[in-house]
């Protein structure tokens, strides 16, 4: 069985039953990007690592390196244990320490909402980030995020997430991330599965609510271009501007 981190509300992470529809979801981005970009055989920073699925990820679809950059200790110390081949890196993410040029690609994917300071922390990832690499970003969308999580400190809409990047970088892909057939299909019949989850704890969950959420996968989720504003989360692509 994997080991888990405590479920505190900041992160996401495997094997915890009736968090898997929020970890399918975050899943869902970093496999987008091992299907649809080039991770070439060179250097990835994942910034804001937590858990550390992701940068295992990554770093099985076949990066030369990957590291893992977070705060918190205990996060780290699970991240050591259970992918210890990631390099793990403490540090902040708006001044890590790296050199200049230091990686050929950054992923940061939930964690700019984490930030007091996002325009620095865009600064430093075009810093970090080699001239010709390449930099994602996620983060959900405020339109359609629900209110009240007290972890994030600024949550961005779709256009205030491209201003904030241009600032530093050219985008490349523009793309929200949407419910697929099964959970559109569910909703149609029971309403939103978002709005269910929050609605009580999950020991009063329906049966309906515990299979859909139990069964959730990153295949039931669509990252495509267009309909930003009725996207659930927001992914940016870019590059440094020359």
């Amino acid at each position: 069985m994997t080991e888990t981190l405590p479920l505190t509300g900041e992160r996401t992470a495997p094997g915890i039953w009736h968090e898997n529809y929020w970890f399918a979801r975050h899943d869902a981005a970093y496999r987008w990007i091992t299907a649809n970009l080039d991770l070439g055989t060179g250097r990835v920073l994942d910034a804001g690592c937590g858990e550390g699925y992701g940068a295992e990820l990554l770093r099985l679809a076949g990066a030369a390196s990957v590291t893992g950059l977070d705060y918190e200790h205990t996060t780290l110390g699970h991240v050591r244990r259970v992918y210890p081949q990631v390099n793990v890196v403490r540090g902040n993410l708006v001044q890590t320490g790296f050199a200049d040029d230091s990686f050929d690609f950054v992923t940061s994917l939930q964690t700019i909402e984490h930030l007091w300071e996002q325009p620095r922390f865009v600064t430093e990832c075009a810093r970090i980030l080699d001239t010709t690499g390449t930099l994602v970003l996620s983060t959900p969308n405020r339109l359609t995020f629900p209110s009240g999580n007290w972890y994030h400190t600024r949550e961005l809409t779709p256009a205030e997430f491209t201003d904030l990047l241009e600032r530093e970088f050219e985008i490349t892909h523009t793309l929200g991330l949407h419910h697929g057939e099964r959970l559109t299909r569910w909703e149609a019949q029971y309403g939103s599965c978002v709005d269910a989850q929050l609605a009580a704890g999950h020991d009063r969950w329906n049966e309906e609510l515990v299979e859909l959420v139990t069964s959730t996968k990153h295949q039931d989720f669509e990252i495509r271009p267009g309909d930003l504003d009725e996207s659930l989360d927001l992914i940016l692509v870019a590059r440094p501007r020359s």
